[in-house]
């Protein structure tokens, strides 16, 4: 039986070389980066690695695998965080990269839309916002690398969430390749259609589980002309919780940016990334990196300057320096793009992508940092993230001088104490990261029962094989 299903896999993809031709496939020698997520925690193998360049190429080989029942894993620019894009070890499955399908197809400036393939890296997508005089506001550390499919189903989030949404907000219209090879054109370039079910808002997030996205229309906004930004040093999540609906009332819709960092988080990126430097004389327990953004021809720093000396005579502030130049303003979000990088030079780490009710945060950090303070003496907490919107990264580093294998022995019960007190508290375990092969197990645990049932039916539906990206999410 074995034999047979790994005959007809060989035999489906000689014709589909023989269909698409050699410039879609990889040769064996260049499989590696494919095989392996880009941290290292998951590696697997595959029967072939293809780059379709064009929609009825990846309609295809979707058709011919869904004949054959040869599982697909489709891959962006391969920059997940939770094992969303990696392969088992079997090497029967086949991974489908989008790389190759990187072309703008229309960017219409008087209806504020882009239209693009999938492959395209987001950073190529700002630029070319930019370069038509708008805006592309998804914004996040690896814009550099990853792809806008990706970035659609993960429903990545990033910096900018609190005033433009996440990728989900930021989508009018899709195009998708089905797992049996139909093709949905679901590419409208409208903000209203309630002409049935949003079947967009589907496959956004569903982490290639439903079908593969290979082109979408996005939102564009004016181009930013002015932006303040401020770090302020502030003595807890409460100040913090509370600052936030005074910038707003300072602010409005210009305030884009509101995230928080604890001491231990700023002290990974100065004591391990070269140009990171703490502005402050003295060491503060918490920090709040402000944004306010204009389209306009006035300049938010007389809001900010404002809304700093109402939050000083409430006694919120313990400080704040206000950017003074961009390449000031540079340096402040230095600092908090390089915490990731800092704790990887630090040591290991226990990673917790995690959203609340912004007012239960506050509760939240609290308990969970006693807790795992108990056990594990030493613990370096480094929670970190978009407190507007009420995402953390809640990551826990190693104890100077603790042995990084037996520290990452605790990740099994540091994340069921986390896991359990986001419950209780009605957050979600996998905000803007997803859930891939990382929380799968934890969802089952978490998510609602009837919840559950409805995404498998979904799933069912759309991919009665269980052919699409398997072992993920559900």
């Amino acid at each position: 039986m074995r034999d047979s299903r790994q005959q007809a896999r060989q035999r489906t993809l000689t014709a589909l070389r023989e269909e698409l031709g050699d410039q879609v496939w990889v040769a064996d020698n260049d499989r590696e980066p494919f095989l392996r997520e880009w941290r290292g925690r998951y590696h697997g193998n595959a029967a072939a690695v293809l780059c379709p360049g064009r929609t009825d190429q990846v309609a295809l080989i979707l058709q011919r695998c869904h004949q054959a029942g040869i599982a697909v894993v489709p891959q962006g620019g391969n920059t997940g965080l939770v094992g969303g894009a990696a392969p088992d070890a079997s090497g029967e499955q086949i991974i489908l990269s989008l790389c190759r399908m990187n072309r703008i197809r229309e960017l219409d400036t008087e209806n504020q839309t882009l239209t693009a393939e999938a492959g395209c890296v987001l950073a190529d997508l700002q630029a070319a916002a930019a370069d038509a005089d708008c805006l592309f506001p998804l914004s996040l550390a690896s814009e550099g690398s990853c792809q806008i499919g990706g970035n659609l189903a993960s429903n990545a989030g990033g910096t900018n969430v609190l005033h433009y949404g996440n990728a989900r907000e930021l989508t009018l219209g899709l195009e998708v390749v089905l797992a049996d090879g139909r093709v949905w054109q679901g590419l409208k370039a409208l903000r209203k259609d309630n002409s049935g079910y949003s079947l967009k808002d589907l496959f956004i997030g569903s982490e290639g589980t439903l079908g593969i996205i290979t082109a979408a229309v996005l939102r564009l906004f004016p181009a930013i002309r002015h932006r303040a930004t401020s770090l302020l040093a502030i003595a807890s999540p409460e100040h913090a919780i509370t600052l936030l609906p005074l910038l707003r009332e300072h602010g409005g819709d210009q305030l884009t940016a509101c995230e928080l960092m604890s001491r231990n988080s700023l002290l990974m990126a100065t004591e391990h990334v070269a140009g990171c430097r703490d502005p402050f004389d003295a060491p503060h327990p918490w920090y709040l990196l402000v944004e306010l953004s204009s389209s306009g021809n006035t300049a938010p720093t007389d809001l900010l300057t404002t809304a700093l000396a109402d939050a000083n005579d409430r006694l919120l502030l313990r400080d704040a320096v206000l950017a003074q130049s961009l390449e000031q303003a540079s340096a402040l979000w230095r600092l908090r793009e390089s915490i990731p990088e800092g704790q990887v030079r630090h040591g290991a780490s226990i990673k917790h992508d995690i959203s609340l009710p912004v007012s239960r945060l506050p509760a939240f950090l609290k308990q969970a940092s006693q807790a795992l303070e108990a056990q594990i003496p030493g613990i370096r907490l480094c929670p970190f993230g978009h407190v507007g919107d009420g995402n953390l990264h809640y990551n826990l580093s190693q104890p100077t001088g603790m042995d990084r294998a037996a520290f990452m022995d605790h990740e099994p019960d540091c994340n069921r104490l986390v896991f359990d007190l986001v419950h209780t508290l009605g957050g979600s375990i996998a905000a803007e990261h997803g859930v891939g092969q990382l929380r799968r197990q934890s969802l089952l645990e978490y998510k609602d029962p009837v919840e559950l049932e409805l995404m498998n039916a979904v799933k069912q539906a759309l991919d009665p094989q269980g052919l699409l990206n398997p072992g993920k999410v559900i």
